[in-house]
């Protein structure tokens, strides 16, 4: 009978490979979902598909929080943050539907006086 003298860990990388694969596919499926925002439903809606080039993602939440790039922020700091950017950045907004419009219109005044106006309002597509 033949002796191991090595074990062979070829097999087991290939396995870690795939494992990777999958963890790397789907955490940006569960970053989406960490704010739990309910969009605005609208029946007039084009498909978005996310950018590597958006420059800035802004959500509020249902309790009126604001968040930059899914941290929470205030709309000081955002005003600071928005001072940097050139005009043609594109920025990615959600709003929960149960935000207060109040809210929505202040980030929208922020916007138009940094001149920024290359914008995604995102929105779920209504049923039927």
């Amino acid at each position: 009978m033949k002796r191991f003298d090595q074990i062979n860990v070829i097999p087991m990388i290939d396995v870690m490979l795939v494992l990777l694969a999958i963890v790397l596919t789907s955490a940006s499926f569960i970053v989406q979902d960490k704010l739990n925002i309910e969009l605005p439903e609208t029946k007039q809606t084009s498909t978005y598909k996310p950018d590597n080039d958006v420059s800035l993602r802004i959500a509020i939440n249902a309790d009126n929080q604001l968040f930059l790039n899914d941290q929470t922020t205030t709309l000081e700091a955002l005003n600071l943050e928005l001072r940097h950017l050139n005009p043609d950045d594109a920025i990615e907004i959600r709003v929960d539907q149960k935000a207060e419009f109040g809210h929505f219109t202040n980030l929208i005044d922020l916007m138009k006086k940094h001149h920024l106006s290359n914008l995604n309002i995102l929105t779920r597509k209504q049923n039927g």
